[in-house]
């Protein structure tokens, strides 16, 4: 095995480790959330309060809706991550693989450790080859494994 695919195969497994990492962090703005829906069910008028505590429900609204965008939005970064490393180790998809480095970049410290190693190991010319997506070089034939 040569040193890019050595250098592939390293970065397919860490793009799963840190995708598993975001999915369990994805799911601290629950918390955020659940306290939203504490706030806005313990100021419904249903549950003993006068109707007069509006702001308060507002402010439960906004807890709710902001933990559960959160949520959703690091769930979907840790799928796309986990996805990324996929498309690494079948050698497939190099764009996507290449934007979610760059994305990867703006997450300190872990993503953007692997975001920079994954643009430095993809702008090879040799790698653009493994992808089949380098102009005017031959293409490998794909791999059985």
């Amino acid at each position: 095995m040569n040193q890019d695919e050595e250098h592939l195969n390293l970065l397919s497994v860490f793009h799963y480790i840190v995708g598993g990492l975001g999915s369990l962090m994805a799911c601290l703005p629950l918390i955020q959330a659940s306290l939203g829906a504490l706030i806005l069910f313990s100021t419904h008028p249903h549950f003993g309060n006068p109707p007069d505590n509006l702001p308060a429900s507002w402010f439960g609204i906004l807890f709710l809706f902001l933990g559960g965008g959160l949520f959703l939005l690091r769930k979907a970064l840790a799928i796309s991550v986990i996805l990324s490393g996929r498309f690494i180790a079948k050698r497939k998809r190099y764009n996507f693989v290449f934007v979610i480095a760059c994305i990867q970049c703006l997450f300190i410290p872990f993503g953007t450790l692997l975001g920079i190693f994954t643009l430095i190991v993809l702008t090879r010319p040799s790698v653009k080859v493994l992808f089949g997506c380098a102009p005017g070089l031959p293409i490998p034939p794909p791999r059985t494994s």
